[in-house]
């Protein structure tokens, strides 16, 4: 067999091959013409294609054998010989993808150049990828499939659910679509996946369980977590507008809270009433810190996420299915309840509508504060006196 350097390439006649004692030795396949295997003294077994490119004599190199099958090595030597005869180097392109950016210092790039700069929930960038995708850090970007990110999008819904998912899929998107804005001409690997359908939730504290949430709080001894959840409630304010809230945005003269910057891009105010400024009155009368909820343990200064004790307060109300930003859904719900309109509603929780309604929340903060101050008083009336401990 070594004595004959051509013959028809398969995997048992490749391995019934020995390896030369020095240098290396050379076999050609009459299958498929062109492709040839090397076996060198060291063991490895490498599939290759010669071709003259531009006046020189070149070799192609396609893969090791056995990762590399035969089957698979004739279709790239096929392969090989079409970019040639389009004017291809094979080469050049290997050349190109061993100096290109590695999935891991895109993804730096994306955020300091982009994410941090111009997203309010980096953060969350910052935390899932590392979570989620460190195991193609060390990938070059381009080697990253279609394939690869439809079966990391399946499996991490059976894992962690679909909105995590598809919050996963967008972030990939995003970060390759960023890569293409700055010059890269690869493939986007996420373009063309759909997200799973998602339903909206329409889940609220109810009134029958107010009681037994109120007196779960009343117990609560992790007091920044428990009044997060109260000003939550009684603010209808999003999640990291609370968990970010500070001393200087509170107007005490005119009972508001001015939050400088919403999802949405604009600021937005707040009434404050009764109840909520008596939790802000017996924070400040503590506070050392420019932040509403300061933590040390967090990078940003302030309260990062109460998950712990949310789940806590529920397990001790026995409420299930409540998830932290359904906490925001509640007052909107007891607005609607008490008859608000949706443009009044909408004005309260800071939600982008239609040009009257930002012009109705502009004008008509009175309408907003009654909306709000009726619902409130139903959750209380509800919660069996509104004892907040």
């Amino acid at each position: 067999m070594e004595k004959d350097k051509k013959f028809t390439f398969t995997k048992l006649s490749i391995q019934k091959l020995s390896f030369p004692e020095k240098g290396l030795v050379t076999y050609h396949d009459d299958k498929e013409k062109g492709l040839s295997l090397y076996l060198t003294s060291k063991g490895a077994a490498t599939f290759f294609l010669r071709k003259r490119i531009n006046g020189r004599d070149e070799r192609i190199v396609l893969g090791a054998f056995p990762t590399l099958s035969v089957e698979n090595a004739r279709k790239l030597a096929l392969k090989a010989k079409g970019d040639v005869a389009q004017g291809i180097n094979p080469n050049s392109k290997r050349q190109r993808l061993r100096n290109e950016t590695l999935f891991r210092d895109l993804f730096q790039e994306y955020m300091e150049r982009y994410s941090k700069k111009y997203k309010r929930s980096w953060i969350y960038d910052e935390r899932e990828v590392n979570k989620f995708l460190s195991h193609w850090f060390q990938r070059k970007i381009s080697t990253i499939t279609k394939q690869e990110v439809q079966s990391l999008h399946e499996k991490v819904k059976e894992e962690n659910g679909l909105y995590q998912a598809n919050r996963l899929l967008e972030r990939i998107r995003a970060i390759y679509n960023k890569a293409r804005e700055w010059g890269w001409e690869g493939r986007n690997p996420a373009e063309g996946i759909k997200k799973f359908k998602e339903k909206s939730r329409d889940r609220f504290i109810q009134p029958i369980e107010l009681p037994g949430l109120f007196q779960a709080l009343k117990e609560e001894e992790n007091t920044a977590a428990r009044d997060y959840i109260w000003l939550s409630l009684l603010t209808g304010a999003r999640k990291s507008n609370v968990l970010a809230m500070r001393w200087d945005e509170i107007d005490w003269y005119h009972k508001e809270w001015r939050i400088p910057e919403t999802k949405n891009g604009e600021p937005l105010h707040v009434p404050l009433e009764d109840h909520a400024l008596e939790v802000l009155e017996a924070r400040k009368a503590e506070a050392t810190s420019p932040w509403v909820f300061p933590s040390e343990k967090s990078k940003r200064g302030h309260l990062a996420d109460p998950k712990k004790t949310w789940m806590r307060v529920l397990k001790r109300a026995n409420i299930t299915n409540l998830r932290i930003h359904d906490i925001r859904r509640t007052l909107g719900s007891y607005q609607a309840i008490m008859g608000s309109s949706l443009p009044t509603i909408g004005a309260s929780l800071g939600h982008r509508s239609q040009q009257a309604t930002a012009i109705y929340a502009r004008f008509n903060r009175e309408a907003v504060r009654n909306s709000m101050e009726k619902a409130i008083e139903n959750i209380f009336l509800h919660g069996d006196g509104g004892e907040k401990g």
